[in-house]
Order: structure tokens, then sequence, then C-alpha cells
């Protein structure tokens, strides 16, 4: 038979630990080696259970002030009851079973309110919102309004849930403490009771304007605040406005996440901006000043003579100051050279005696048509 391991060890804690410390010591093993979180039948899971059944005992005794004091005077002998020492069975577990139901809650949710035969409270769920904005507004800042569903006390019944006249009874199954007791061997587990749902009450004529509910999903307006710099993805926090708790639990939060409309002239990056600028062809031969949008106006961006197509002009800190950023990031402008369309014949004219003028210069004034053909020929050698 295997030699137990101290106790004390089992748990990580001194032997001068005190009670808070035994019961948070074995909170932390319980919830990390619990069976309904390492489930299966590979070693890993064995191995798990075998360390939460330790700790199980470990805290057992520890927890008794007559079992830890035997324990500390006489060691596992102590406290073995084939031996004479402790108390077998499940009315010794007396503090074990209140850590192993906090242990259970911290697993699968819930509290109770009003010691160990109160009813469950529960936080409400959290509540998700898509905000569609513009650039504009995502750059900088607005104030806007959303509607979103909320829940008001029921006008007919006062919020009871009981048809007028009648009342709500308490639920016979778990005595009004919104909880009912499973027993596995000696063990206890506490789980929401399923005819009432946790609240303690049976509602045996509901009222028919809320069927029972005691509250009503109604519309109401909110005010939220965009700050400036916010990015697609990015969600803004509002408290308290998710779904209301049950049985007087905190209500959720709700979640506003951000999306950008799609821009007529810019495409966001981070805090950089970029955009296409079409450049007639004359324009971009001979160079010239050009008009360009930034979102706080216009600027102008000088073309050098010969600008090619896909040219990149950068105007430092025109772009967007993000929400965690302490400058403005750039705008970055893509030249895009246009062919002339639908031409006169007078301007096909002047087109033709400006080709035959390149043509009869030869490669000076296309440099990468030079170089590209260059390339081909070296390709079918």
């Amino acid at each position: 038979m295997a030699t137990k391991r101290d106790f004390y060890e089992v748990l990580g804690v001194a032997k001068n630990a005190d009670d808070d410390a035994i019961k948070k010591a074995y909170r932390k093993l319980a919830m990390k080696y619990h069976p309904d979180r390492n489930q299966g039948e590979d070693a890993d899971a064995k191995k798990a259970e075998e360390k939460f059944k330790e700790a199980k005992e470990a805290y057992e005794m520890l927890s008794d002030p007559q079992k830890r004091a035997a324990y500390d005077q006489y060691g596992h002998a102590g406290v073995d009851p084939n031996m004479g020492g402790g108390r077998g069975g499940p009315e010794g577990f007396g503090g074990f079973a209140d850590a192993f139901g906090d242990v259970f809650n911290d697993i699968f949710g819930g509290q109770r309110r009003g010691g160990g035969g109160g009813q469950r409270v529960y936080r409400g769920a959290d509540l998700s919102y898509s905000l569609e904005i513009t650039l504009e507004e995502a750059a900088r800042g607005t104030d806007t309004q959303i509607r979103i569903p909320t829940w008001e006390s029921c006008g007919t019944c006062n919020g009871t849930g009981a048809k007028p006249g009648t009342s709500a009874k308490t639920c016979g199954h778990c005595n009004g403490s919104g909880t009912v007791h499973l027993r596995q061997g000696f063990f206890s587990i506490q789980q929401t009771c399923p005819h009432c749902h946790g609240s303690g009450k049976i509602i045996p004529d509901p009222c028919g304007n809320c069927h029972g509910a005691g509250k009503l999903k109604k519309q109401k307006t909110l005010e939220v605040k965009i700050p400036a710099g916010i990015n697609e993805g990015m969600r803004i926090r509002s408290a308290g406005n998710g779904e209301p708790g049950v049985n007087g639990g905190p209500s959720g939060d709700l979640y506003i996440e951000i999306h950008l409309k799609q821009h007529e002239i810019f495409e966001r990056d981070g805090d950089d901006l970029h955009c296409t600028v079409p450049v007639l062809l004359t324009t971009a031969a001979l160079g010239g000043s050009i008009e360009v949008p930034t979102l706080g106006g216009k600027a102008e961006i000088d073309l050098p003579e010969g600008t090619q197509h896909g040219k990149t002009f950068r105007l430092k800190g025109k772009g967007i100051k993000g929400l965690r950023s302490s400058y403005p990031g750039d705008l970055y402008c893509h030249v895009s050279v246009e062919t002339p369309v639908k031409i006169t014949e007078h301007q096909r004219k002047l087109l033709k005696e400006l080709d035959k003028s390149f043509r009869d210069a030869g490669d000076k004034h296309s440099p990468s048509s030079k170089s590209w053909t260059d390339r081909v020929k070296d390709l079918f050698k």
C-alpha cells in the first residue's frame, strides 16, 4: 500500500496556515483536478482523479478542528478510522461539503444569496450590438444613439408574475432555496432547481400580460460616445446594459462592435489612409501641381515631369490618429495615369504626330519599355 503524503504538503500550505488559506488552496486544486474538467479514460484523466481524491481527503481532515488537532499530534494514525481516530462516513465532512459546493459553483456559475439556504443569484448575459459608422466619424469621434432591448416590471402584476388576486407559492422541490442537492455516495452536489429555475417560487396562475415573467421586454434609447480613432472590429463596453440578472443578480454588459462603412475614396490601414488619384496622361508627362482630398480638407501634390503610373506620394500626418497613437498616420496617394478616351479627330491627329515623334527618337522617352524589350529578347535567345 502506498504511503500517504503529508496533508499540508498535498494542499501546498504551511502547518500554521489558517482556515481561509487551507480552503483557498483546496478550491484551487479541486477546480484543477475535478473529474468534470478531466474526462476520459487516459492516464492524465486518471491521474487527475487521484489528485482530486488526495486533495479532498487532505481538506476533509484539515478543515475539521478536531481532526486537524489529532493529525498534528499523531499524524495519519490520528485520523485513521480503522485505528479509532477521526470520524468516518458522510457525517464527518463538515466544512468539506461547503467548500465542495463553492468549487462546484465556481465551475458551473452562480452564487447563493442569503447564505447556504438562500436562492441562487445569477449574473445576466452579455449582449452584443453591431454599429456601423463612417470613416469620418471614426476619425473624429461622435455621439450617437442606439435602440436596445430592455426589461420593465409588469404593471399588471407589479412584477410578481402572478395573476392579480393570486400569489406565487414556495417551490416544494427546493423549499424556496432555488437549489436542489444531488447525492452520489458521500458527495453532495448543488444545482439549480429544475422546477422553479432557481427562483424558489412556483406560479400556479401566471399573469396574462407577462405570462409569469414579472417583466416585459421593451426598447430603450442609449447614448453612445464613439471615441476618435476607433477602428474596425473594436468594441465599446456599456456596463449594466445587458440582460437582467436572476434573483437580484447584476445585469450583464452590452458590447457595441464597431464596423466601418466602405468609403468612396479612402481605404484605412491602421492609422494610415490610402487613395487612388487619377492623373491625365499629359499631366503625368509634363508634371505639375494636382489637388488631392484628405479627411481634413484638400492638399496639393507636385508631380515631377514623367510621373509613372503607380507612383505613390506620401502626405505625412494626413491619416488618422488612432486610439492608442500619439500622432496621426499618413495619407498615401497612388497615381493612376489615365489613357484618353472619346478623342476627337483633331486630338487623334495630334496623338499620331506625337507617337511618331516618340518612335523616331528611339527608346530615350520610354526607359521601361526598353528594359522590358531587352528582357523579352533574352527570354527567346
